[in-house]
């Protein structure tokens, strides 16, 4: 469920975003409800279980709650959802209100998801954030009080001029606030951001990557110290609360994609997928899902090879690898049998690891994670 709107969008930032002091949140609603009763009668998706639901952004956190709880209560009628499935929304400090994030709760979201990105004042000033340190914590801490018992937070690391000193402090900071879950992204300068379009012309002086390595090795070391798992490259969880909705799009599985430039994907009989993205634009979304039901801009498929390549690029984000067994059920074949020559280099130097039931990469592949999946077909 993509909400696109918020009141400032960082240089950073390449998703689907759009600035707007008073969206139409009435309309809005009416297109996400019309658009999730279209999707549930397909025969793609029709009568089968909801497993996750995830209010992304933009800032989810800005539409009123009687809009998510709307949203919820669709759902619940025209798809047969997961009596414990995840529900989650993303939320700013910046828009943080113990009484909205009461209401969340109260409407079905059991998951909080906080862009906190660093506590660090100069850093959040870079990052163009609208809040500051004290809002992020005071923000955790209503979340709390409202009820919440599943949070994550967001970090960012490699910001310029940072050092591992500086990105570990925020780090330590955010470990005894104690979250469920934590996740840590190294910055990327996207193409077509702003960011991108200043760092062309006058370079900002990011890490180098012996500094960035070295940050995402004290992430991992100083998180599984404090009991966190790293059961992806970049998101670790305590025990049994690891992203299940993220954790959904790493096994391949599909999903509905709801909103102004959301995206979506189904198996198809075939072995491969077909996947759609909408009209990016809130405004033309509306009155494209007045129009005709659905707000599909494109469409793609992917025949068998293609679609499993993808599945291996994903599943070999996560801890345990690929499941062999599924994999073959999906696909056909046995990734390591068939991607053995590509396969093997990397094993022989202990990057990847092979058992009778998965492959997955080791410690030693994590760095080189996106090499070793663009060689496995």
């Amino acid at each position: 469920m993509h909400i696109p709107f918020c009141l400032h969008k960082c240089h950073y930032c390449d998703f689907n975003s759009h600035e707007r002091l008073q969206p139409d949140w009435d309309a809005y609603r009416k297109a996400l409800i019309t658009e999730l009763n279209h999707w549930s009668n397909t025969p793609q998706f029709s009568g089968r279980k909801l497993h996750s639901i995830f209010f992304g952004g933009g800032t989810p956190s800005l539409a009123p709650p009687a809009l998510i709880e709307a949203i919820i209560d669709t759902a619940r009628v025209c798809c047969d959802i997961e009596d414990d499935a995840e529900i989650t929304l993303e939320a700013n400090p910046g828009t943080a209100d113990s009484g909205n994030f009461r209401a969340y709760r109260q409407a079905g979201i059991n998951r909080l998801s906080i862009g906190v990105q660093s506590l660090d004042a100069s850093e959040l000033r870079w990052l163009e954030r609208i809040h500051g340190p004290d809002e992020a914590i005071q923000a955790y801490h209503i979340a709390r009080n409202a009820g919440f018992t599943n949070i994550n937070l967001d970090l960012m690391y490699g910001l310029p001029e940072q050092n591992l000193h500086d990105w570990l402090t925020t780090l330590h900071s955010a470990i005894k606030l104690s979250p469920e879950h934590l996740s840590c992204y190294q910055l990327t300068v996207e193409p077509h951001t702003k960011l991108a379009a200043t760092h062309a012309q006058k370079p900002y002086v990011l890490p180098d990557d012996e500094t960035a390595l070295s940050m995402f090795w004290g992430t991992r070391e100083h998180l599984k110290r404090a009991a966190y798992t790293a059961y992806e490259i970049s998101n670790f969880a305590k025990p049994g609360l690891q992203c299940r909705h993220n954790d959904g799009y790493w096994l391949y599985h599909d999903y509905i994609g709801i909103g102004a430039g959301a995206s979506g994907k189904w198996d198809t009989s075939d072995q491969g997928i077909t996947r759609y993205s909408n009209i990016r634009t809130p405004e033309r979304y509306i009155e494209t899902i007045e129009t005709r039901g659905n707000a599909i801009n494109s469409q793609e498929s992917l025949i068998r090879n293609q679609a499993a390549a993808e599945a291996c690029w994903l599943g070999l984000r996560r801890k345990s690898g690929i499941n062999r067994k599924v994999f073959k059920q999906r696909f056909g074949f046995d990734i390591w049998q068939h991607s053995h020559a590509a396969l093997q280099p990397w094993h022989s130097r202990e990057k990847l690891a092979v058992t009778d039931t998965s492959v997955y990469l080791t410690e030693k592949g994590l760095a080189v994670a996106d090499a070793v999946a663009a060689s496995v077909l």
